[in-house]
């Protein structure tokens, strides 16, 4: 587990350092610096239950790079929609789909008050990327804001990232959520989406259920892990790229595996979905 012993020297102004934010919260879980004591009590708490718990943060994070690799590189898509963006503790979607796709652009979407800074400060150096502050459950007022229309263009293909978002999204309607995003996408793009797993087997279904106790009742208060037909819902009647929805380490990984899969990394999963 990170060091997590050491806090920022203050908080800036409008940050509420007594309640948890789930974007400092993952940065907690991938050993960054911004985030407070309140975040790391989180860590700690699903720590209890599951020491290697910083795992499911990097299996998400590692597909994320992975999928953003093929969407550039193979799909040669040069528009990202990014929900949830959280905080540059590791690569974001811009540095790595820009390194393929040097004219990308990418919107990231938050509503954080420390991700929105940090936002203000990439776009002094990156003009191919905007920062936008809404609410990623409510896509009517996300697909409304002027900046979201003026900045992409919903004419050509757009990949829509929900990376980590929506175990977070506490209701039974998460696909009708979605299918509004895609509903406002052109036809052969893409949409991105990893997920808390329940793998219902009676093994890894127990650790499933332990950590979401814990992230449900930490001061962050949600991370819902689904089932993979729960998860696979999400992606409606979008074509999924094989090897379809798998856990996340598990979907074009790198190279061949040397070691076996923790109960951890085995608990999210992710796939990639293309529109007709």
């Amino acid at each position: 587990m990170p060091d997590v012993s050491k806090a920022p020297s203050s908080a800036p102004v409008g940050i509420d350092t007594t309640r948890a934010s789930i974007a400092r919260v993952y940065d907690a879980f991938l050993g960054g610096k911004d985030n407070f004591e309140i975040d790391r009590e989180v860590l700690r708490q699903v720590a209890t239950v599951a020491p290697q718990v910083t795992d499911l943060a990097w299996s998400n994070r590692n597909f994320l790079i992975r999928a953003c690799r093929f969407l550039a590189g193979q799909a040669g898509i040069k528009q990202y929609l990014d929900c949830g963006s959280g905080l540059p503790t590791a690569e974001n979607t811009h540095q790595v789909v820009q390194r393929l796709q040097p004219d990308a652009k990418v919107l990231y979407i938050d509503n954080d008050p420390v991700v929105l800074a940090h936002g203000r400060a990439l776009l002094e150096e990156n003009e191919n990327t905007l920062f936008v502050s809404a609410d990623i459950f409510e896509p009517e007022a996300v697909l409304a804001v002027p900046e979201v229309r003026e900045f992409l263009d919903f004419s050509q293909p757009i990949a829509l990232i929900q990376n980590g978002t929506m175990h977070h999204y506490l209701g039974d309607d998460g696909p009708e959520l979605i299918q509004k995003y895609i509903d406002a996408l052109a036809p052969g793009s893409y949409v991105v989406i990893s997920h808390f797993l329940d793998p219902e087997t009676p093994e890894h279904a127990k650790t499933a259920r332990a950590l979401e106790e814990r992230f449900t009742h930490s001061p962050m208060g949600s991370g819902l892990f689904r089932t993979h037909d729960q998860i696979k819902a999400m992606f409606n009647d979008l074509e999924l790229i094989t090897p379809g929805l798998v856990l996340c380490d598990e979907w074009w990984p790198d190279g061949p595996r040397l070691a076996p899969l923790s109960q951890i990394e085995e608990c999210i999963a992710g796939g990639i979905g293309r529109k007709p």
